[in-house]
């Protein structure tokens, strides 16, 4: 490991940071090391990890001194923050900052933060075509990312901002997949019309930031880049799903109004973010380029590559609630 260059992954056993892990471990050319930082070192996808090779570290967020000590020594890491594990925008800010300190203080070489865009930039507070959520948020979980650019920015750490697409994964492990109704047929419920969702796949987003750090910060530092896999309305996801399933898939389309109403935890701040996604469709679509993320990731997956892998782990069972 001396002679590699070691990029620091938070999350590493998680979604985004497991796909990049993968993809330094798998890299024939052994440019880099990993160090892959978990809660918990012990648990199956840590040893996984370890036997493959890498370096794993107990960090928390939590934990200032925790995460100093995972960035010491470290060519470039990999930033990613949990929202839904807290809700909190605060508390992303409270996370962010502490990562962009011990990046500065490690003297990391070049960093990749997974953020979001800032939805006030188009749709102020003052704007009630949807709801203003903790005081001063239009989506939470997009508009915290967002305004956390600034701790790395006022770090001076050489900073790539990622921009991730909405996760097929969302299919399988946050209820977002077709439901079965009371008369056996199957929906898609969306609040997209007939607009376009930026979709990927949770592994080509790892796959994707692997790209990124071996363009270096030469190439990338400094910039924003979005990463799709596809593009497709509600209609077309619900005909791939159609095909994937051999079962008929309807796209029920509602308002984000409607969408907000469903009590689930989260559902405002996502209907927000649907109606975002369909009032600033050219917005959100233009900024992440399948093909760049192409060239980034030469194996990244469509819609329907995804589902041909993954449509039997969808659960479509669940009567509609």
């Amino acid at each position: 490991m001396a002679d590699k260059k070691i990029i620091v992954v938070l999350g590493a056993t998680g979604a985004q940071g497991g796909g990049l892990a993968r993809a330094i471990l798998n890299d024939p050319s052994d440019e880099f090391a990993l160090r892959a930082v978990t809660r918990d070192v012990n648990s199956g996808s840590a040893r996984s990890l370890a036997e493959a090779g890498a370096e794993v570290v107990a960090a928390d967020l939590d934990d200032p001194d925790s995460i100093q000590r995972a960035f010491d020594g470290a060519y470039g890491a990999f930033c990613v923050t949990f929202f839904w594990n807290h809700f909190s925008p605060q508390k992303e800010f409270e996370h962010v900052q502490i990562m962009a300190e011990a990046a500065q203080k490690a003297g990391i070489q070049h960093l990749i933060w997974s953020t979001l865009e800032d939805s006030r930039k188009w749709v102020p507070l003052s704007d009630n075509r949807m709801p203003t959520l903790l005081e001063k948020y239009k989506v939470p979980h997009f508009d915290a990312k967002g305004e956390a650019d600034r701790f790395f920015i006022t770090a001076g750490v050489p900073t790539t901002f990622l921009l991730a697409s909405y996760y097929w994964e969302n299919m399988i492990y946050f209820g977002m997949g077709p439901r079965r109704g009371a008369d056996g047929s199957l929906t898609l419920t969306l609040p997209m019309g007939e607009k376009k969702l930026a979709g990927i796949a949770a592994e080509d987003i790892g796959k994707c930031a692997f790209g990124i750090f071996k363009g270096g910060p030469a190439q990338f530092a400094g910039k924003t880049i979005g990463i799709a896999g596809d593009h497709l309305t509600g209609t077309e996801i619900a005909g791939a799903l159609t095909k994937a399933l051999d079962q008929q898939v309807s796209y029920n389309d509602v308002s984000p109004a409607l969408y907000r109403s469903f009590g689930f935890p989260g559902a405002d701040d996502l209907g927000n973010m649907f109606q975002l996604y369909q009032e600033f469709e050219q917005v959100v679509i233009g900024v992440r380029d399948i093909e760049g993320s192409r060239k980034l990731n030469p194996q990244l997956q469509s819609l329907e590559q995804w589902l041909s892998r993954n449509a039997s782990r969808i659960p479509i069972d669940q009567a509609n609630t």
